[in-house]
């Protein structure tokens, strides 16, 4: 069944969405771990790695991201079983049912398709962009996670114990060691087992290989072949305690995959076109692990030791190039900037309020202070401006007089120039962040807030307009700078907000075919 409602066309420019680096950081005091020492050689705590502070889990700064495609935007809707497409530039929306509580959504690059992961029957929705009709898949029971092959024609779901919500557990027959690999266009699916706990997976550029990241293995797919297997690599000969592995990151050719593992003191190397393993050396714990924009060279954080590790992607048996980080500081997460001549370092795990900026050309590191511990950081389409969402988390350095205390934050930080930065306190938790292609104006959400804030990265100003109810998702239309929001309500709620002209127009009820507001 399906729903329609046209309004007017606005013809706009410019539109994508941000990624963010994101760390779950907790909601109260005394979640980082106490270690009584700042840097390296603090004592472990027994989850640290020897260095006191636990993993720097990187998420998706997303929640239900929405799915776009050229001419389509396409929005889940987990309380109503549903689907939400909006068409460019008519702003005519249709909504259509899929399986039952929709929890992720992804588009083919084709923008053929649509694919949703419908955790509440276990299935996944392959939806025709323009015909919107469904077809329904089923997968293996009980996963929480999925995740799209370049060329959409893959999707893998999973059961993520990292993103699993409290008291979901049904009591039954639970296995942590399946996948399921759905082919979108022969509506197939392949269950496979590939480790304990997966983790993590990543396409080759050209969709041909997979690599599945759990505990102590990486498991490699031919999705080529004309039957999906996995072949399973040791990441080490301790069977018994095994250092665990949290990330996988694939050269951009698909010749090697590195695997990072939490507490350890080199990286696993595979040769996936030999299927050989090797080792390099990385310092002490690395727990990030980074491609720079260019492709070229991959970048690990060793916390532990305090360095940054470089590796030729040609070659990364070559000697790495190796950059020490202040002494004085312990950070274990970096971001680079759109154009690679610049990283941003921060830790969530320390609760330091602090950061540092790395210059690639001289190789300086410059610390700064920030109000509060960070639990995520941004850089705008252009680099100019950085981001920095703030947990509700104090830390160790913030005083109970500072404003920000016991208060979510987010700063704006101008890279262009002295790093001036604009923090402001917020009154809820932010959920969903998009911004506009051209790098003028980024926007984002809070939960149960009903408003949508603007922010305006030149001069680092902002605008709060209100939302008739409290917001779900937000995005920008492709190829505009039109802000929609979807929003809670039990027969469908939107708004766009027009930001050269500063209008807001929502719509309600149009699954049951109701009309504009105002």
């Amino acid at each position: 069944m399906s729903s329609r409602l046209s309004i007017l066309a606005l013809l706009l420019a410019g539109c994508a969405d941000m990624a963010f680096k994101t760390d779950d950081v907790g909601e109260a005091d005394g979640a980082y771990a106490d270690t009584g020492a700042a840097g390296p050689g603090a004592t472990d705590d027994g989850d640290g790695g020897g260095d006191g502070y636990g993993s720097e889990n990187e998420d998706s700064f997303f929640a239900l991201a929405p799915a776009t495609t050229r001419a389509y935007v396409f929005v889940a809707n987990p309380d109503r079983d549903t689907v939400t497409r909006v068409t460019v530039p008519t702003l005519e929306v249709i909504t259509t049912e899929v399986g039952h509580h929709p929890i992720a959504v992804a588009t083919t690059s084709d923008y053929t398709k649509a694919v949703t992961f419908n955790e509440g029957d276990d299935t996944v929705s392959i939806i025709d962009a323009d015909t919107l009709a469904v077809t329904e898949v089923a997968v293996r029971d009980d996963f929480n996670s999925m995740a799209m092959s370049p060329d959409g024609r893959w999707v893998m779901c999973w059961y993520d114990q990292d993103a699993a919500d409290d008291g979901t557990d049904d009591g039954g027959v639970q296995s942590y060691n399946e996948v399921s690999f759905v082919d979108t266009d022969n509506l197939e699916h392949t269950p496979l087992v590939v480790g304990f706990n997966p983790r993590q997976v990543q396409f080759t550029d050209d969709s041909s290989t997979a690599v599945v990241v759990s505990d102590a293995y990486i498991a490699v797919i031919d999705l080529t072949a004309d039957e999906l297997e996995p072949d399973r690599i040791a990441l080490t000969d301790d069977l018994v305690d095994p250092p665990t592995a949290e990330e996988v990151l694939l050269a951009p050719d698909g010749s090697y995959a590195f695997v990072r593992q939490f507490g350890a003191t080199d990286l696993v190397v595979v040769d996936l076109q030999l299927g050989e393993v090797g080792r390099v050396a990385v310092g002490d714990n690395p727990t990030d692990l980074d491609l720079t924009p260019d492709g070229t060279r991959a970048i690990a954080v060793a916390r532990g030791s305090n360095e940054l590790w470089l590796y030729d992607l040609a070659d990364p048996f070559l000697p790495p190039e190796v950059v020490d980080m202040p002494p004085d500081e312990v950070f274990g997460s970096l971001l680079m900037s759109p154009d690679g001549t610049r990283g941003l370092l921060y830790s969530t795990a320390t609760g330091a309020a602090r950061y540092a900026s790395w210059e690639l050309f001289n190789n300086s590191i410059t610390v700064r202070e920030l109000v509060k511990p960070v639990a995520s950081m941004g850089v705008s389409p252009t680099g100019e401006t950085a981001l920095v969402f703030h947990p509700r988390t104090n830390g160790p350095d913030v005083d109970s007089s500072s404003p920000f205390y016991d208060q979510y934050a987010l700063t704006m930080i101008d890279m262009t120039d002295d790093f001036f930065s604009n923090p402001l306190r917020l009154p809820a938790e932010p959920i969903g962040y998009a911004h506009s292609s051209d790098g003028t104006r980024g926007y984002f959400i809070m939960d149960g807030y009903p408003a949508l804030e603007v922010l305006h990265y030149t001069d680092l100003l902002y605008d709060e307009i209100e939302l008739p109810s409290n917001p779900v998702h937000v995005g920008v239309l492709p190829e505009s700078r039109l802000a929609w929001v979807s929003e809670e309500h039990d027969l469908g709620r939107m708004s766009f907000y027009d930001p050269d002209t500063g209008v807001l127009q929502t719509i309600t009820g149009f699954e049951l075919n109701s009309g504009i507001e105002h």
